[in-house]
């Protein structure tokens, strides 16, 4: 099998971590693998990749972000 036959396996840029308890709940955001912040919304997720000159078009898209404990509309822990 050559390079090219091999399918790619990509990791997204934007990693948003399960909830953690606070007042109020949050989640830890990963960009390129580094903690970034701290999300409470899903605009905190928006304004950090910005930040670092990511446009995201879908956060749906698994190739973009990833979810982890929940999916964007998860901020408050089970």
């Amino acid at each position: 099998m050559t390079e090219i036959d091999t399918p790619h396996i990509g990791s997204p840029r934007i990693v948003v971590l399960r909830v953690q308890p606070g007042t109020p709940p949050f989640r830890i955001v990963e960009i390129d693998g580094q903690v970034v912040g701290e999300a409470r919304a899903v605009t905190d997720v928006l304004e950090a990749a910005a930040a670092f000159g990511i446009t995201v078009h879908d956060l749906d898209d698994p190739d973009v972000v990833r979810w982890v404990g929940g999916d964007k509309f998860t901020w408050m822990p089970h």
